[in-house]
């Protein structure tokens, strides 16, 4: 790394970000109290609220939002007239998978060839580390050119909204010239990448039941409704025989423009085993990308261990469609409703319940603030161009600021590249990275501070 105040300063706070993700990660923060003790929720966003108030931001407040998360805000004002940047970050975490599959606990931050382990260290808890990491060396060097507003989410992995209503109530609260969202992630590590698109999604939950009870197969089998079979088609609709998304109405063949995926990287990066093959058709960058994607992410019904000889009466399952941009998400979940009715076999009872919905994105990546991420980039990546990705995932928040403050510029970078296997067993986060990004984050409120006066 070039050697510059910034980037110094930043080398030097590394010991200490590391306790403080230590400390950070070990809260069990999933946003779902069927999961996880809602105090573990409490805990880490008092913890993001002390940390706030230590760097001297103003205004700090856990906000109840109508989820029933909490959100932590703070402010910190710059030099009068200058631009106003809010810093996006998420406290929440998804659960910990299987926990025997961890090579270290979920919840202790611990070192292993050259990567920092633990859930939420990058996705996203690593996020705000470098937030503060960039703030703390803009004081050591002259001070935060910008006015900043730091908002952590608390309930980001559940998608029930709490902090996009919280916003729409309180318009005011979170208005800023340009928005930095901290939860995405560069394309391979050490390759500098702003995501330019994101894919929105819609969460249902599907309730199949056929008979008032369960009845012995032996007696009953053959003639006897199955529950789990008719879910079983059911899903299977919903894939073609290549495994892409198929649901009538709803568009799969987009192609995407840009940066490509080569397949033997995303194979790599995905674990897929050998001789098994990818899904769908077009390109990698395509399918994940810029079309939409159904998972299966959990099915109800009875377990193998125990299991008895007899037809289901009920099977439910949790199906997640992620829906890219240039859709709407609110009219593909109407599609992906009257396809689960319309491939329901055996007229038998569907009930369908929308437990989650967000919008794609767009960004507009030739906008004065990337110009000045891309300057940044250069600087904490010597020798490396910014490039600009897409991401599968989805983060509702940026629809509804965008809506909200039409004129912001809305910037996502962060620190889940592929080798962090965030929402995966031993999710990591590179050191290197979370050092060189905070250097990067550090020059971007200096240029953009810098802009914005000529």
């Amino acid at each position: 790394m070039t050697a510059n105040p910034i980037a110094e300063t930043v080398a030097s706070l590394m010991p200490r970000a590391k306790a403080e993700l230590a400390e950070l990660v070990a809260f069990e923060s999933v946003a779902d109290p069927a999961v996880a003790p809602r105090s573990e929720c409490e805990a880490a966003a008092n913890w993001v609220a002390d940390a706030l108030r230590a760097e001297g931001f103003q205004d700090v407040a856990l906000l109840d939002t109508p989820d029933g998360s909490q959100s932590v805000y703070g402010l910190l004002p710059g030099p009068e007239g200058a631009p106003t940047v809010l810093l996006y970050a998420h406290y929440d975490v998804q659960p910990k998978l299987d926990e025997a599959a961890w090579v270290s606990p979920p919840f202790e931050l611990t070192e292993r060839d050259g990567r920092w382990y633990g859930r939420g260290a990058a996705d996203c808890k690593g996020g705000f580390i470098m937030h503060l990491l960039a703030l703390r060396a803009l004081k050591a060097n002259g001070g935060v050119p910008v006015s900043v507003k730091v908002i952590v989410e608390g309930s980001e992995e559940q998608g029930t909204g709490g902090l996009e209503r919280y916003a729409e109530a309180h318009p005011d609260l979170l208005a800023a010239d340009t928005i930095v969202i901290g939860d995405a992630g560069n394309f391979r590590v050490g390759l500098p990448t702003v995501t330019a698109t994101l894919r929105g999604m819609t969460m249902v939950r599907v309730t199949i039941d056929t008979l008032a009870g369960n009845l012995h197969s032996g007696q009953f089998g053959g003639a006897a409704p199955d529950a789990l079979a008719a879910l079983i088609r059911v899903l299977d609709s919903l894939r073609a025989e290549d495994g892409s998304t198929v649901i009538e109405g709803l568009d799969g063949d987009t192609a995407w423009e840009g940066l490509q995926y080569p397949d033997a990287d995303f194979r790599k990066d995905a674990q897929v085993l050998d001789g098994v093959d990818l899904i769908g058709s077009g390109t990698v960058a395509d399918r994940i990308w810029a079309r939409p994607a159904v998972t299966v992410i959990g099915i109800d019904c009875s377990p193998v261990a125990g299991a008895t000889p007899s037809v289901p009466a009920s099977a439910r399952a949790q199906i997640s469609l992620r829906v890219p941009p240039g859709q709407d998400a609110a009219e593909a979940t109407k599609l992906l409703f009257a396809h689960i009715e319309k491939h329901t076999p055996w007229n038998a009872r569907v009930s369908i319940e929308q437990v989650g919905q967000g919008q794609p994105f767009l960004a507009d990546v030739h906008s004065p603030a990337y110009t000045a991420m891309a300057d940044a980039m250069r600087v904490a990546y010597p020798g490396q161009e910014m490039q600009a990705a897409g991401m599968g995932g989805s983060i509702p928040l940026c629809n509804t600021l965008a809506e909200l403050y039409p004129s912001a510029e809305i910037l996502l970078i962060g620190l889940s590249e592929p080798d962090a296997r965030i929402h995966a067993v031993n999710e990591s986060v590179s050191p290197q990275e979370l050092e060189r990004l905070s250097v990067a984050e550090a020059h971007f409120l200096v240029n953009y501070a810098r802009s914005r006066r000529a």
